[in-house]
């Protein structure tokens, strides 16, 4: 049986709502993801598929990168599909899971950021070591569909129904774009379900060469760190990470690469490591702090402009960031107590944030960063909702 036969049995389905329920999934998704499987919408999906009819088009957009100048590109099928995509890939990375290395970690039943960091700790040699850093540019998007189309088709050689499938929307080469159907190569497509699976899959020789060759190593999607005990060693291993990714046209983003000296600690898929201390790494700092000003100031002009009670705009603030922080944003994202909480050891680098978040605030219902903001009092905005993160991570740790 085809995996494909499984979309349309509602048993599965409900087996996978029970699992996205299981995660710290919104409210608001559990909630529209019911209403999907108590209406069989996927049928009318299933059907298309099973009767080889053409798949609907991706959605191509160009967004800011935290809010940034910088840009990335997603793709997106019609809730409906994408739905039933989502379904697909988690049947695809349960069925097929046993294919991967050990050293990988992203998107795996089972296996998380917090896993990787976890492990790479577990060896008491890892800070007398020598250490590289990698990220591959532009991932999802580079890879070559033609180098990837192999490798899919060996591994479901005992399915061919879902790689025919799989194969056609890969090298669909037509997405939608600002009310326009164009045409471009646009490799695993970044955002949409099935790329987890293949992002995975690119790579895999790679896991199994430093699997094989007894090297500390770990990687999460595009992020990549492996150890040696020599300087010497850990370029050849570098060398050997850029040519076999050259293969490809795909490259190393030199502003994400580092090499680490024994002493030095390493930061790893937002953490910051050093001996005894596990934080948030300072860069991610950054980008969350440079994402509030943005955001207070971009709430300041708001309600300056339709002549908003202040107070409104920090509450707005507040829902934002408890969202994103605290809360899972998508249904397919983490909060950041999800993702960090469980593994730093220190709350040097929350009581930082937290104490920006508050100052963005004091700023936002005073109106001014003189030393008369601190009339805004903490209880003021603890009756606005805001929470700390630090009484948030020891909470935590009480509950678990």
């Amino acid at each position: 049986m085809s995996l494909l036969d499984r979309l349309s049995d509602g048993s599965v389905w409900n087996r996978f709502y029970d699992y996205k329920c299981s995660l710290a999934c919104p409210k608001q998704f559990s909630k529209e993801l019911h209403i999907f499987i108590e209406e069989k919408r996927y049928l009318p999906v299933c059907e298309r598929i099973y009767a080889g009819r053409d798949f609907p088009l991706p959605e191509k957009a160009v967004i800011s990168k935290m809010g940034s100048d910088k840009k990335r590109t997603v793709y997106s099928y019609p809730d409906d599909e994408s739905t039933v995509l989502k379904l697909l890939t988690y049947l695809m990375l349960r069925k097929y899971d046993g294919i991967f290395q050990k050293n990988l970690y992203s998107f795996r039943p089972g296996r998380t950021a917090k896993d990787a960091v976890r492990a790479l700790l577990k060896n008491d040699q890892i800070f007398k070591m020598y250490a590289y850093k990698a990220d591959i540019h532009d991932y999802f998007n580079s890879i070559p569909v033609e180098s990837l189309l192999p490798r899919l088709q060996e591994v479901l050689a005992d399915d061919e129904a879902l790689y025919d499938f799989l194969a056609g929307l890969l090298t669909e080469e037509r997405v939608r774009f600002r009310g326009q159907v164009i045409r471009e190569k646009k490799g695993i497509m970044a955002g949409t379900p099935q790329s987890a699976f293949y992002a995975n899959l690119f790579l895999k020789e790679l896991d199994e060469h430093f699997a094989g060759q007894g090297v500390l190593y770990a990687r999460y999607s595009d992020d990549i760190i492996l150890f040696a005990p020599t300087g010497e060693e850990v370029k050849a291993h570098a060398a050997y990470i850029h040519a076999y990714l050259g293969k490809f046209d795909l490259s190393i983003n030199p502003t994400k690469e580092s090499f680490y000296q024994p002493g030095d600690g390493f930061t790893f898929l937002g953490f910051s490591c050093r001996e005894d201390q596990v934080d948030i790494a300072p860069a991610t700092v950054k980008k969350l702090k440079q994402k509030m000003k943005r955001k207070r100031d971009a709430l300041k002009r708001w309600s300056d402009r339709n002549d908003v009670a202040r107070e409104k705009a920090a509450a707005a603030f507040i829902r934002i960031f408890n969202r994103k922080l605290l809360e899972s944003p998508k249904d397919n994202e983490l909060s950041w107590s999800h993702w960090f909480f469980p593994v730093i050891n220190t709350t040097e680098s929350l009581h930082v944030i937290d104490l920006y978040a508050q100052d963005c605030l004091r700023y936002l219902i005073s109106g001014t960063h003189t030393k008369a903001r601190y009339n805004v009092t903490y209880e003021t905005l603890k009756k606005l909702g805001y929470r700390s993160l630090v009484h948030a991570y020891y909470c935590d740790g009480e509950d678990g």
